[in-house]
């Protein structure tokens, strides 16, 4: 008897869908991954944003109210929107608000400017005061104090060409038909070396009241900031910040690679240098209307990265990390210790010195120079 041929071929497995269609369907499944892990980190973004605004608010309130008069807060919100009384007017317009709005910017700078160095050259040390852009600013000013004699508005503008110059010269130094991240911060932080020798030289030819003044200027202090540091600041801010928005296309792509950002349309070497004269140029205006405030270009992009869990550029919250950590800083310096006034720079210091010894010790272990 014959087999019953229905039977046979019933036993025969039959596949459940097509390959192509499998195939698009783990590809649909991809995509709906992607696309809500980015909806997950945007929105978590904007949380970290927002708190971080309200934290810069709520240190910019304590700010205005804590010193040698304090004043409650209540009367702080009501100067905030136009009823205060005539002596609350002078101590918080005339006196505490210009340095409270010029911390905020030297920090809001600060902040962009380490996070743009470290996102376009891919490394952590690659922070301003690490590769000797506030170093030139800082020599160039004492320059202009001890050996021009020189005080004020014309101290500023020494400190910011010489953060330019100093720029310049280390991008020179760094070029081998192109630049790359890591000879760029050695060359950097040779620079800098050299530079702090100048420094030191320089303090040790004058007057014991020259070097005070000098000294005072090198901690990097917000102390007796008026509207004539604040001023400058604001227009500079005014022009640099929308070329950073600008510029951050380029910047997501060049961290990609140069061959990769090449193959997306990206002049590389104009973006690069683009991006790398707005980083000097924020570094240099902060250092001169406070000082070279020590570590806070240094530890505000990796503080923000980490809140918001993810690489990313986190330039927002980078600047509002860095206004937050220099407004803290000033406000611990001057109450922490009762009577005692201590630069900003010095509470800065003992803050980022262990961050970054700690950076060293990591990158040791690993086995890698970062």
């Amino acid at each position: 008897m014959a087999p019953d041929r229905t039977t046979v071929s019933s036993s025969r497995p039959v596949p459940d869908s097509p390959p192509t269609a499998r195939s698009a369907s783990q590809r649909e499944q991809a995509r709906r991954m992607v696309a809500s892990a980015r909806r997950g980190h945007g929105t978590r973004e904007v949380t970290v944003t927002l708190v971080l605004a309200v934290a810069l608010l709520g240190a910019f309130v304590a700010a205005l109210a804590l010193g040698e008069f304090p004043i409650p807060v209540s009367e702080v919100l009501a100067w905030l929107t136009g009823g205060a009384q005539p002596a609350t007017e002078f101590i918080i317009g005339g006196l505490r608000l210009p340095r409270a709005l010029t911390g905020i910017l030297v920090g809001v700078a600060l902040g962009l400017a380490g996070a743009l160095f470290q996102n376009l050259l891919r490394n952590p040390l690659a922070s301003p005061d690490i590769i000797g852009i506030t170093s030139g600013a800082s020599a160039s000013a004492v320059l202009c104090i001890v050996v021009f004699g020189v005080s004020g508005t014309l101290v500023s503008v020494g400190a910011v060409l010489g953060g330019l110059a100093t720029a310049a010269a280390i991008y020179l130094l760094a070029w081998r038909r192109g630049v790359t991240g890591q000879r760029l911060v050695l060359i950097g932080i040779a620079v800098a070396a050299i530079l702090s020798a100048v420094v030191s030289y320089l303090m040790t030819r004058t007057r014991i009241e020259t070097a005070q003044e000098a000294l005072v200027w090198l901690t990097g202090s917000l102390d007796a900031r008026t509207w004539a540091h604040a001023t400058p600041l604001v227009w500079c801010l005014l022009v640099l910040v929308p070329g950073v928005v600008v510029l951050s296309r380029p910047l997501r792509a060049l961290q990609l690679g140069d061959d990769s950002a090449s193959a997306l349309g990206v002049r590389v070497e104009r973006s690069r240098l683009g991006l790398i004269m707005i980083g000097v140029a924020l570094a240099s205006v902060a250092t001169a209307a406070a000082g070279p405030v020590s570590f806070v270009a240094l530890i505000a992009a990796p503080i923000a990265r980490r809140l918001l869990t993810g690489a990313g550029l986190a330039l927002l919250p980078s600047a509002l990390v860095g206004g937050l950590l220099v407004v803290v800083a000033d406000l611990m310096a001057q109450h922490l210790i009762t009577g005692a006034d201590f630069p900003v720079g010095v509470v800065t210091g003992l803050i980022g010195a262990p961050y970054l010894l700690w950076l060293l010790a990591v990158s040791n272990r690993v086995g890698r120079s970062e």
